[in-house]
């Protein structure tokens, strides 16, 4: 087994199969966002012909959404898994946001909830699209004042009780909208069945992974993970590997990988926080440069998958640090202009 190889091939980024930026959404199942500007290029270089254009309409669409969803932090899904993904993940998640309340001294009567609540809907949906700052004025015009902290609990809680979601892509800033102006109500799923095709589509997307992978990525209960991988029966296997236990789909990509490629990829991208354990692709001795200890990601260059140096996103032209090794900039020139010619006027 090539474990490496084999992620690039299953995450899209070798040889990707998909034009349409939703549907690497929905294989992937949900996609890490935390970096609102970057999580463009997330889902668009796992596209045939990357393009931020492509995934600004995808997104105002409300065929891509972005949310609150699981371990406290914002995740992309597509609008057909919207319902099925909240059913599942947004028990967890309420208790996790309770408990940062909780650790923070900070209580919210049940009536100050339905009080902000309403004027967070009413907002939105007198305005479509809106940012927390108009949510900020809409309070303060009821005479209701409270910090920022607080706000983002109210939106939060909000968002996982299905009421708001993303509103149109703004250039740098996250907008609101009312969840039933962009999602279609669905008929509940059963949870067994919502399980398995939660489990399906991280391992179809992440595999090589193990228990513990994905017991860290969704931030469900070990016993909700072990039960969504014994649903899905014979159609994935465990191959033992350095120690340590695999799981892998039946129809794994393992076709495709060619050697001699440099990616540019985001900060908080799937490829290292799709797993708890990262040393399969990013070396102990380098992993500083990739994460620190906060949960605080950083743009990251991979040569034939491994994790090699770091870039930077922002700037006019190609400025790459190697971690070790005789890499230039010349390098990754090909891929620097693959990222400008998508992320262009983004």
């Amino acid at each position: 087994m090539n474990p490496v190889a084999i992620r690039l091939l299953n995450q899209q980024l070798v040889a990707p199969q998909f034009s349409d930026p939703a549907d690497v959404v929905g294989h992937l199942g949900a996609m890490q966002a935390q970096e609102y500007r970057m999580m463009r290029w997330a889902v668009a270089m796992r596209t045939k012909k990357p393009s931020a254009k492509a995934f600004k309409e995808a997104y105002d669409s409300g065929r891509i959404l972005r949310l609150h969803l699981m371990r406290g932090t914002w995740q992309l899904v597509t609008a057909e898994d919207y319902w099925m993904m909240l059913d599942l993940c947004a028990p967890k998640a309420i208790s996790v946001i309770k408990g940062w309340m909780s650790s923070n001294k900070i209580s919210i009567p049940d009536e100050e909830v339905l009080q902000i609540r309403e004027i967070l809907m009413q907002t939105a949906d007198d305005k479509r699209s809106v940012t927390k700052e108009d949510f900020v004025q809409a309070l303060a015009e009821k005479d209701v004042t409270m910090d920022d902290h607080r706000l983002s609990y109210h939106i939060r809680m909000a968002e996982l009780s299905g009421l708001l979601c993303s509103g149109e892509l703004m250039p740098m800033k996250a907008s609101y909208a009312l969840t039933s102006d962009k999602v279609k109500p669905k008929a509940k799923m059963d949870r067994d069945e919502a399980l398995m095709c939660f489990t399906r589509k991280y391992f179809q997307s992440r595999q090589p992974a193990t228990l513990e992978d994905f017991v860290w990525w969704t931030g469900l209960n070990v016993s909700d993970c072990r039960k969504g991988i014994a649903l899905l029966g014979d159609t994935i296997h465990v191959e033992h590997w350095k120690g340590r236990n695999f799981y892998l789909t039946d129809d794994c990509r393992t076709r495709g990988f060619r050697k001699g490629q440099f990616l540019l990829i985001p900060p908080y991208d799937e490829y290292l926080i799709g797993y708890k354990s990262r040393d399969i692709v990013l070396p102990a001795e380098h992993r500083h440069r990739a994460h620190n200890n906060s949960g605080i990601f950083q743009p990251i260059i991979a040569h034939d998958g491994i994790v090699c140096g770091n870039w930077s996103p922002f700037k006019e032209d190609c400025q790459v640090a190697f971690f070790e090794g005789d890499y230039g900039v010349e390098e990754v020139q090909e891929a620097w202009k693959v990222y400008k010619s998508a992320m262009m006027n983004c």
